[in-house]
């Protein structure tokens, strides 16, 4: 690409993290019922985020705590319930079989009940996004927007034209995330990419809010379209179920409603134009 400027991936490192979910029913029980022992504060987090490691018969991984008591308040989403939110994101996410939410539980903790997730190790070489000179993108990607970068110069903001930023497109139109910012797509060696984050979700109203409008209106996959029939008959059972003890009856009947105009429309969807389109900073 020319002239590019590489936008880094979000840089998660610590010693002993894992690089992937691996057995997802396994590390799901060991965040679960394991020990947690706080290790440290995660800064840049906008509500406390801290990591630590969970124990439990001899097996150990490291994991990010959430606590409810640590979550700031929001005009648009009800007190105390961002926890919960995170850990719907990734029973939908399991539920498509795409596997794009690292393990996420819901617990108690150090400072009570909170959100524990299984940390993820980033592959800081790879390039999911880039600023670039010129007005379209080159083959392999696909543009979201103009930016300034300073001194009054714009450049072209794109994304990896990748099926599995695809995928998570159409998780997060399911959703309704209306924070998908490029720090939260993590990488990683061996192949895999997961979306973290997922506090702001499941709002009754439309809020999509992402960097990833690069397949806005144009044709889901058939894969896609086959992920989707099968998450509308799971929200009618037990993935509804599950679903209910974390957001609220009005918001899984909205996401219901998202995934029938997913199905009906057969197309990625567009900005709606009552809602930034992108989160700021997009970072």
């Amino acid at each position: 690409m020319s002239a590019p400027e590489r936008i880094p991936p979000r840089s998660l490192t610590a010693a002993g993290a894992g690089d992937g979910a691996g057995d997802g029913a396994a590390l799901g029980g060991l965040l679960a019922r394991g020990e947690l022992t706080v290790r440290g504060r995660i800064r840049e987090a906008s509500n406390a985020a801290l990591f630590c490691t969970v124990s439990h018969e001899g097996r150990q991984a490291p994991c990010v705590y959430k606590p409810v008591a640590g979550e700031r308040p929001l005009w648009d989403f009800p007190d105390g319930t961002l926890a919960g939110r995170e850990v719907a994101a990734y029973e939908v996410s399991e539920a498509t079989g795409w596997g794009l939410v690292p393990p996420t539980v819901l617990r108690d903790g150090p400072y009570g009940e909170g959100m524990c997730q299984l940390w993820i190790d980033v592959h800081a070489e790879a390039e999911l996004l880039a600023l670039v000179d010129g007005e379209e993108p080159e083959p392999g990607w696909k543009a979201i927007g103009f930016a300034e970068v300073g001194e009054g110069r714009t450049a072209l903001l794109v994304h990896a034209d990748d099926e599995r930023l695809r995928r998570l497109a159409v998780l997060d139109a399911v959703i309704n995330n209306a924070d998908r910012k490029g720090g939260h797509l993590l990488p990683t060696a061996d192949g895999r990419l997961y979306g973290i984050d997922h506090g702001v979700t499941f709002n009754v109203e439309n809020k999509l809010r992402t960097l990833l409008w690069g397949w806005a209106g144009e044709p889901l996959t058939p894969e896609a379209l086959d992920v989707l029939k099968g998450l509308r008959d799971a929200l009618d059972g037990a993935l509804g179920e599950r679903l209910g003890g974390l957001i609220t009856p009005a918001e899984i009947d909205a996401t219901r409603a998202r995934v029938d105009a997913l199905l009906t429309s057969g197309t990625h969807p567009e900005p709606s134009g009552e809602w930034p389109a992108i989160p700021w900073p997009p970072v």
